[in-house]
């Protein structure tokens, strides 16, 4: 029988405002294996972040539930990390002071902290900069420092909102191998949320391909290309098919939003 990490069952959430209710997602459902890497795609608005807030405990669903091994989610844990795509440091502690500030937290003897927090700085690629700021850094390098301090605290889900999404292309290339690379040596179950069509494929088992909002998942597409991945993937020809059956997909959804807000006579909004 095959085992299951998450599970979210029949979510829905509702957001009330001053200007009224939006129903954000829609009875989304799907489940996650152990060591996955499922990354979800969808047109702006359509609700993906939202689901990662709730599987993080950050946002209670309106209705339906989300499980952890069985177990329902009902708040944040540190069985669970989060990466956003703002770097999220704090800019007064070094890159080591930042890895080990969630260790700190939890009481973890000094020793144990350095040792971690060499552990990581050495899988990013970051030994020699233990003792730098964030200020002196590059976006790329502050994205490392942010995905190794969430690794520090060892969750068993790894939860990544457009992570890369603020770099420029040939950092986040760079990026995105180096997160195969980590995801390979620790075998995180990861959620990742992004608009990068090739960035979806080239990291992903699985794309959750979601509909406008309100959300759920439209399709679910494997990615049948072998690990481990490299850059050269992309010009693969079952790479190619996958992305032209994506964008078609997500084109559609597009469209359907775009008519929704020309019915409604409300822009187009952006978010997630």
């Amino acid at each position: 029988m095959k085992q299951i990490k998450l599970s979210i069952e029949e979510v829905c959430k509702v957001f009330n405002g001053s200007q009224g209710t939006v129903e954000a997602l829609q009875s989304t459902s799907f489940k996650v294996s152990p060591g996955e890497f499922v990354t979800i795609l969808g047109p702006s608005g359509c609700g993906k972040s939202t689901i990662l807030r709730v599987v993080a405990g950050l946002v209670n669903p309106s209705s339906g539930e989300v499980l952890m091994d069985g177990q329902k989610i009902i708040g944040p844990g540190p069985d669970r990390g989060m990466v956003f795509q703002s770097y999220t440091l704090f800019p007064w502690l070094t890159v080591q002071e930042n890895i080990e500030f969630g260790l700190n937290l939890s009481g973890v003897p000094a020793k144990q902290k350095k040792d971690t927090a060499r552990q990581y700085l050495q899988l990013i690629g970051l030994t020699g900069f233990e003792n730098n700021y964030p200020v002196n850094l590059s976006g790329g390098m502050k994205q490392r420092v942010a995905i190794a301090r969430a690794l520090a605290n060892n969750p068993e889900v790894l939860l990544m909102d457009e992570p890369f999404g603020a770099l420029d292309a040939q950092t986040r290339t760079i990026m995105q191998e180096l997160l195969l690379k980590v995801w390979e040596a620790t075998k995180k179950t990861i959620l990742f949320v992004t608009h990068d069509v090739e960035e979806a494929i080239f990291l992903g088992d699985n794309i959750y391909i979601m509909t406008a909002r309100p959300g759920k998942i439209k399709e679910v597409i494997s990615v049948d290309i072998p690990r481990p991945r490299s850059y050269e993937v992309k010009e693969l020809p079952e790479f190619l098919a996958i992305k032209h059956r994506v964008l078609q997909l997500i084109r559609e959804e597009s469209i359907k939003a775009a008519e929704v807000s020309d019915i409604l006579g409300l822009p187009v909004v952006a978010g997630h």
